[in-house]
């Protein structure tokens, strides 16, 4: 049996780690989002409902970037379902954890949540039962200005959040690949899926 053997030298750098290799990510599982980051009615959540002392925590670690939402969640995800008026939010099956999600907590919230925390955002988006085009319109909805006359960058400004969320990294789908996932894809199906041109 042959033996390995290695030499560190902490002198020899080859480059920087990119921090964001510390990342994490929420996902509508269990307890993550609703009574872990998100409980209204806990003595320490703050006027948005988040969990002061998970908020305290996540800043402790210096968690540089979180993705969201998910996770097998994303799979089936529409992100309309999360924006907007809570009252008027449907309720939804979550397909992945055969669940019933209320999308109380959803895009906005979340980015009020990372800004407190002080981590980057990684948003997912679902290439399991949707596709490019509902892709392009999160991208809209995200990081478009109000005034470009875009349906869903103005959908955002209307539900109170003029300013654009810039969110600079995008995750394509989630373990598509893996025969568990919703809207399962092999390996040269995903590669296409991000290069379509979606119809107008």
């Amino acid at each position: 049996m042959a033996e390995a053997k290695m030499t560190v030298d902490r002198e020899f750098r080859i480059a920087e780690i990119d921090r964001r290799i510390y990342g994490s990510f929420i996902e509508h599982l269990g307890r993550a989002v609703y009574t872990g980051i998100y409980q209204p009615e806990h003595y320490a959540a703050d006027e948005e409902g988040f969990r002061k002392d998970v908020i305290e925590l996540v800043k402790e670690l210096g968690v540089p970037i979180v993705r969201y939402p998910g996770g097998n969640y994303v799979s089936n995800f529409y992100w309309e379902d999360s924006v907007g008026p809570k009252e008027n939010r449907r309720t939804r099956l979550d397909l992945a954890w055969r669940s019933l999600e209320p999308n109380t907590f959803g895009i906005d919230e979340f980015q009020s949540w990372a800004k407190k925390t002080g981590s980057e955002v990684m948003m997912a988006v679902n290439l399991g039962t949707r596709g490019v085009k509902d892709a392009l319109n999160l991208l809209e909805y995200c990081n478009l200005d109000a005034g470009t006359g875009s349906v869903y960058a103005k959908m955002r400004a209307d539900f109170g959040h003029k300013e654009p969320y810039n969110i600079k990294t995008w995750c394509l789908g989630n373990e598509m690949d893996g025969p568990w996932q919703i809207g399962h894809k092999i390996a040269p199906e995903y590669g296409r899926l991000p290069r379509r041109r979606p119809r107008p």
